[in-house]
């Protein structure tokens, strides 16, 4: 089941921030009395009983604001409520009902989302608890009573955010039709990509608006075999501050990458790999996808007989927590390539989804640690006793040692790559999970 998306907003220095902070476990969002302080989108996975959604924090919407760096704050809020499943709609209890919170009020009654309305910094119920019934005013349904600082109401909070969720157990039969996500900065030629794609003689399209968001997704059917191309290519706006339009994309693209199962990363070989590129493949390989990174434009490369070298040296120096991402060069202008881009995206799709036999991983295993003594600490040495995997997209593997304490990210790397020799498994990362077998020696 896809992970809902929650966003919180709100007018500035409503609290957004701090409550964002305390559901996310950690001081991500920066939180200070000062309207304006949250510029960027920030999201976070979040768990409540049995229900996990992404959580994203949004800048103050000023609705009737010409200030340029508010405008920008109320746009980003806007591309986050378009992406949302359920909206937590946040107010101030000591500031009161105002003006601006009924115009938010009306923008969001527009988007048909679902809307939790809640009213924060109610230190006491019983000391605001008629300031709090102004709040029916707004139309928009009952207020939840909260205060983000002191953590209190949160749990009825959340209750009525997930009550909007289908249960854990409604998963329902999803297509077994792999979902492949464009992702990467504005003007690096998503949309050029699927629409050449899409331009192909050998290629049926149909167009399928999205479940729950606004996006619309677009199956395609190359040589026989069926795909659905999550693009994020909508992502661009006018505007003449190219930071701040490429921070715009961050939460269309962990959306996009969290319905997918593999992410195709775009790079423009022109400008060559960013360090934007390296948190948005970031992304990606933090949600456990299977990861191909296509340089674009390559047709307007002057090239030598080294020229692809020198561009795979860089990509993965920049890229080097991702080693096991595929590397295709592609023209969206030319079609270059875009066959063996198919071809690729079908290697790494089995890989993501393959399983190995318990017998054969210890085998591996056993090589392995013949190969290489495991490490030791103080006088205690690292057994291993079996893996096993418990998982696929990606393939996950549980491993049983002795003390979990002694496994060095430098072997637990070693055993990866043995796996990789094995097996391949390129364009998917591994997961390992380490767990002790006590009084097995």
């Amino acid at each position: 089941m896809n992970k809902p998306v929650v966003a919180i907003v709100g007018r500035p220095n409503v609290g957004k921030s701090t409550l964002f902070n305390a559901l996310a476990g950690s001081k991500i969002a920066i939180v200070q009395d000062t309207p304006g302080v949250t510029r960027d989108r920030i999201y976070a996975d979040v768990n409540w009983l049995n229900y996990s959604f992404t959580l994203v924090d949004t800048g103050g919407i000023e609705p009737d604001s010409s200030d340029i760096i508010l405008a920008q704050m109320r746009e980003q809020a806007q591309i986050a409520i378009d992406t949302a499943d359920v909206i937590v709609f946040m107010t101030d209890v000591r500031q009161g009902l105002v003006d601006d919170d009924a115009k938010v009020a009306d923008l969001l009654r527009r988007s048909k989302k679902p809307v939790v309305l809640v009213v924060n910094k109610v230190d006491s119920y019983q000391k605001f608890q008629m300031d709090t019934y102004e709040f029916y005013k707004l139309g928009i349904g009952d207020p939840v009573a909260i205060s983000s600082a002191n953590m209190q109401g949160l749990g009825d909070m959340l209750d009525e955010i997930v009550r909007y969720f289908p249960a854990p157990d409604e998963n329902g039969e999803e297509e077994e039709i792999p979902k492949v996500a464009v992702i990467g900065r504005p003007n690096v030629g998503k949309s050029s990509l699927i629409n050449k794609i899409l331009g192909e003689d050998r290629l049926i399209v149909s167009e399928i608006a999205g479940t729950t968001r606004d996006a619309v997704d677009t199956r395609i059917s190359y040589e026989g075999r069926e795909y659905l191309f999550i693009d994020t290519a909508g992502l661009r706006r006018k505007g003449k501050i190219q930071e701040e339009i490429e921070k715009y994309s961050v939460i269309r693209t962990v959306t996009a990458v969290e319905r997918a199962d593999i992410a195709v990363l775009m790079i423009d070989a022109v400008m060559g790999v960013t360090e934007q590129d390296a948190k948005i493949a970031g992304i990606a390989h933090e949600k456990g996808k299977g990861i191909i990174i296509a340089v674009n434009k390559w047709d307007a490369i002057e090239k030598d007989d080294k020229t692809i070298y020198r561009q795979t040296e860089k990509i993965r120096q920049v890229l080097s927590f991702i080693p096991y991402a595929q590397l295709v060069f592609v023209s969206a202008k030319t079609g270059l390539r875009i066959g063996r881009l198919f071809e690729t995206l079908d290697a790494v799709i089995e890989n993501h989804s393959l399983r190995v036999a318990t017998g054969v991983l210890n085998e591996i295993l056993s090589e392995a640690v013949a190969m290489q003594q495991p490490p030791s600490d103080r006088g205690r040495r690292l057994k291993i006793y079996y893996m096993t995997q418990v998982g696929v997209k990606p393939p996950t593997f549980v491993i049983f040692v002795n003390d979990k304490e002694l496994m060095h990210f430098s072997y637990q790397r070693y055993l990866e790559n043995k796996l990789r020799e094995a097996f391949g498994f390129g364009g998917t990362p591994l997961k390992f999970i380490i767990r002790e077998r006590k009084g097995k020696e």
